[in-house]
């Protein structure tokens, strides 16, 4: 695998932009991916990933190392100031009003009771995306208050989110190239091949926009097989990840309150509502939320968190599959998703 990617003489020298180092680990990285999530496919066998993040995806992913070359060589370009893909222009989705909503149902309760957390600060979204100035993820602060606005999620929501999401250096600073080698999740974001796609199929979209500018939709709306690659490439672009996040987050709280989920417009309620959204997939979202997600569904889930040997341990623990990873994920969610984190 590596020596494959040498021999690519055109994009090994677009990395110039790169340390050796830098280049190196991005090889390694990848190559240790592919193989990890081959052999984790062949593991789960039948299983299905439409669900749950943290299953391994059935479909073939086309984006290796040529793919991340392509990227780093665009990327290269625009730091050097070369023409790039111009932002595409969207329309202001409404603001949410923070007056709106009942109080938060009693997942978040929970979550906030095993966290010690109390209600957030501020609801300023720009004041919040200012203040990661003085953290390892500044360079990120435009990016999440543009979303922000454009989407009316608060940007500390967002910063959470990717935190809670995305692979990270020693110091904080939040990994680009993130990818699960568990499944085709990938990016600052961690979407699947699917979720991403259906990101872009779904009109309104930050990603909608771009795909049409560059032509990766057919005449009804679908990604093309030929552009399928570089539309999943975007994932390891910040831009492209942070305002697909959030415009996912929008989706699926807007579909968590119609299927009657309570969700206030405290910024910690967002947050850890957009982000079971984000973590589960809308629909074992609503379960979750509910009570109702089934003892086999909760072990599967649990299981591909966790490993089978700890899940076990856990359910014998709690009593029922349900309760292990209702308990699990509400721990994680009380102490990961922490907007005041990202507030002044």
């Amino acid at each position: 695998m590596i020596e494959g990617a040498t021999a690519h003489g055109a994009q090994a020298g677009s990395l110039q932009g790169m340390t050796p180092a830098q280049k190196a680990q991005l090889i390694y990285s990848q190559a240790r991916s592919e193989l990890s999530g081959r052999l984790w496919r062949a593991a789960l066998g039948g299983e299905d990933d439409t669900q749950s993040r943290g299953l391994a995806d059935k479909r073939s992913d086309p984006l290796g190392l040529d793919g991340l070359l392509t990227l780093l060589d665009e990327r290269t370009r625009a730091a050097s100031g070369q023409a790039s893909v111009a932002d595409p222009a969207m329309p202001k989705a409404p603001v949410e009003d923070p007056s709106c909503g009942s109080a938060a149902g009693g997942w978040d309760r929970e979550a906030r009771r095993d966290s010690g957390e109390g209600r957030g600060g501020r609801n300023d979204d720009a004041s919040r995306a200012l203040a990661m100035q003085e953290g390892p993820n500044a360079r990120y602060a435009g990016t999440l208050g543009t979303a922000a606005s454009r989407t009316g999620i608060p940007a500390a929501a967002l910063a959470t989110i990717v935190n809670a999401e995305a692979a990270k250096g020693s110091d904080g600073r939040w990994l680009p190239y993130s990818r699960n080698p568990r499944s085709s999740a990938a990016g600052l974001g961690q979407f699947l091949n699917r979720t991403w796609e259906g990101q872009a199929e779904r009109q309104g979209t930050w990603l909608h926009a771009m795909a049409q500018q560059n032509g990766w939709l057919n005449e009804r709306g679908h990604v093309r097989g030929e552009s399928r690659g570089a539309l999943l490439a975007l994932r390891y672009d910040p831009q492209a990840a942070i305002e697909t996040i959030a415009d996912y987050a929008r989706t699926n709280l807007d579909a968590l309150r119609g299927s009657g989920v309570r969700i206030g417009g405290d910024v910690v309620e967002v947050a850890q509502a957009a982000y079971l959204g984000h973590h589960l997939g809308l629909g074992d979202a609503v379960r979750f939320l509910k009570g109702g997600l089934s003892p086999d569904r909760a072990r599967t889930l649990l299981n591909a968190q966790v490993g089978t040997a700890s899940a076990n341990r856990r359910i014998e623990m709690a009593g029922s599959a349900t309760a292990a990873h209702r308990s699990w994920l509400l721990d994680y969610v009380g102490r990961n998703i922490r907007p005041d984190r990202f507030a002044g």
